[in-house]
């Protein structure tokens, strides 16, 4: 019985030494809302203070039937979006979604969102943790989270 006791202990304390050290914050969340049933831009700042990098892989969110990580970028006068995998945050360091770059596309919105509504996104990375962020709606014209 002792032994089997000196068994748990050692694995638990193995497990604390392996353990995930990954903390992950978000600041400056909002979201360009457009007329009609146009797709909404969502944008915010990620923080890893963990000691390894994460990824940002996915999103979701009950206000719209898509969320989905795009990349904007231009080249020779036009403009171009596309679809990403996943977007990297190193160890220690931050990673912004912002206009004009990676960003969050929210389709099939499910009612409608108004300016200064709040929309709740659930954000998931590649280590499995999820990170439910408050984005505050914001008009189309707006060129960040303060209007």
């Amino acid at each position: 019985m002792k032994r089997i006791a000196l068994l748990l202990v050692g694995l638990l304390g193995a497990g604390l030494v392996h353990a995930d050290t990954t903390r992950i914050s978000a600041s400056h969340a909002w979201i360009r809302v457009l007329p009609g049933a146009l797709p909404a831009g969502a944008y915010v700042v990620l923080r890893n203070d963990g000691d390894k990098p994460v990824a940002l892989t996915g999103a979701s969110t009950p206000d719209y039937g898509m969320a989905m990580l795009h990349r904007s970028t231009q080249s020779g006068g036009s403009s171009r979006m596309a679809m990403v995998d996943a977007l990297p945050i190193p160890a220690h360091g931050t990673q912004a979604l912002a206009p004009g770059g990676y960003h969050l596309m929210l389709m099939d919105a499910r009612h409608p969102v108004q300016p200064g509504d709040t929309v709740r996104i659930t954000l998931k990375f590649d280590n499995g943790v999820t990170l439910p962020v408050d984005f505050i709606a914001r008009p189309a014209g707006a060129l960040g989270d303060q209007g």
